[in-house]
């Protein structure tokens, strides 16, 4: 039974036969998919420092975003890259793919790593968005996972599919 829905996400309650034949009451979150990218750019790569309302805080994150209806993810990844960070790539890397958090959502992130990049004139974020684009330097990225500056898991798994 469908509980909520919105702009980005529906919210369903259901019941399910487990692999060990009990049926449970569950509450499930289906967000569109989305992507993350890690742009670079020589020995720098570009993160956003953008605020996320449900938390009350500024993060540094990995430019990312909800894929569209009928998009591919790498589609996704293009735009998103020109709406946040103002560069378009030659080449994304496809990173594989990652569920945020399957206790509770189906939400699937692939991850891309984005290099050739080149400013775009078409850069404009949306509306409710406010971001930062901040460069670091790759070698800094590890140092700054493991000390805390880096708390977003999406980013955290974008940066260890990244620097094998």
């Amino acid at each position: 039974m469908e509980i909520y829905r919105g702009r980005r996400l529906t919210i369903e309650e259901t019941t399910v036969t487990l692999p060990n034949g009990k049926q449970k009451e569950r509450v499930v979150v289906r967000p569109a998919g989305a992507v993350a990218i890690l742009p670079i750019e020589g020995d720098d790569c570009y993160l956003i420092r953008q605020y996320r309302f449900a938390i009350d805080e500024y993060i540094l994150e990995a430019p990312a975003g909800t894929i569209d209806e009928g998009e591919e993810p790498e589609q996704t990844a293009y735009r998103e890259l020109i709406e946040e960070i103002g560069m378009k790539a030659g080449t994304f890397v496809p990173k594989g793919s990652i569920y945020s958090s399957p206790g509770y959502t189906d939400e699937r992130i692939w991850l891309y790593r984005a290099e050739g990049l080149s400013p775009c004139s078409d850069y404009g974020m949306d509306d409710d968005e406010m971001i930062e684009v901040v460069r670091v330097p790759v070698r800094e990225l590890e140092a700054m996972v493991t000390d805390g500056r880096i708390v977003d898991a999406k980013t955290i798994c974008l940066i260890c599919r990244c620097l094998d």
